[in-house]
């Protein structure tokens, strides 16, 4: 390798690991001059580059759905930026980890230890990963749906490709007869990836997000002036409306706003009344 060529490398690998000029050009030497098995040799020094990296907010990523025979996982992994969201590398790192998060049923302690196709687990690739493009990137929340009770429906909203976006929701339904009715299940996964209703029902809402809003609502409506008696009055009827809005059963359906979800629920039960059993939905970077 020429001197040129070697100090090209060595800027390079500086770049993506963070690592001092001595190591890089040590593992340059060790590996004949491979940018991917030096990163690999730098490993260690890359993991505390990483972790410093960790301080950093990683808000951006991709979210993907797995399903077979009925069976259905969700994986959110996070980056730094939407460039690196985009990133070949990270593109794929997600694809294989979709695949093993279904195998692992959203498990995300069993998910990192097990290993990929490079023979490497998952844990240490995803520290190369971080070292090799230079970003923050979290495997950050897994859920996993199996068939023994309900169907499950998935939605994808503005798929990047199949299975792949930014907000994706899976839903669980029972009553529903294939072949017949099966339609409606991704449309109720549609709406909530819309809606983002945080319960099937409203004595489902968290008990401290509901006091929360009461608590704002009270005090918007103490500001605004109105007497102490109205308050009372008030707040009750802006706190059913707040757990109407994020209830999902009570909620106004997207495609019929004049009608509410249970109605369409009904509408398109046959055998058995349709109930939906649970649900998921993730927005990429919602809440960090």
């Amino acid at each position: 390798m020429s001197e040129k060529n070697l100090l090209d490398n060595i800027k390079k690998l500086r770049e993506m690991t963070g690592v001092g000029f001595k190591d890089c050009k040590l593992a340059l030497d060790e590996t004949k001059g491979d940018i991917d098995k030096s990163i690999e040799y730098l490993r260690k020094k890359g993991i505390a580059k990483a972790s410093k990296k960790m301080s950093r907010t990683a808000s951006e990523g991709l979210a993907l759905v797995k399903e077979d025979q009925g069976n259905i996982s969700l994986i959110e992994i996070n980056s730094e930026t939407d460039f690196v969201a985009k990133n070949e590398n990270f593109v794929n790192f997600c694809k294989e980890l979709s695949d093993l998060n279904f195998s692992a049923k959203g498990d995300l302690e069993k998910l990192n230890s097990l290993k990929m196709k490079n023979d490497i687990s998952v844990k240490d690739n995803l520290l190369n990963l971080i070292a090799k493009i230079g970003e923050k990137i979290t495997i950050r929340r897994s859920v996993y749906f199996d068939n023994s009770q309900g169907i499950n429906f998935s939605y994808v909203h503005s798929a990047i490709e199949k299975n792949i976006g930014k907000i994706v929701s899976i839903v669980n339904l029972e009553g529903i007869v294939k072949g017949k009715n099966e339609g409606i299940g991704t449309k109720i996964a549609m709406h909530i990836a819309a809606s983002s209703p945080l319960a099937i029902d409203k004595d489902g809402i968290d008990k401290k997000i509901v006091d929360k809003e009461l608590e704002i609502i009270k005090a918007e409506i103490s500001n605004s002036g109105k007497p102490a008696e109205m308050i009372e009055k008030i707040s009750k009827g802006k706190i059913s409306k707040f757990l109407n809005d994020n209830s999902l059963l009570s909620q106004l359906w997207i495609m019929d706003p004049k009608r509410k979800v249970l109605e369409i629920l009904k509408e398109h039960s046959l055998e058995k009344e349709i109930k939906v059993l649970k649900f998921v939905r993730y927005k990429v970077g919602e809440g960090i």
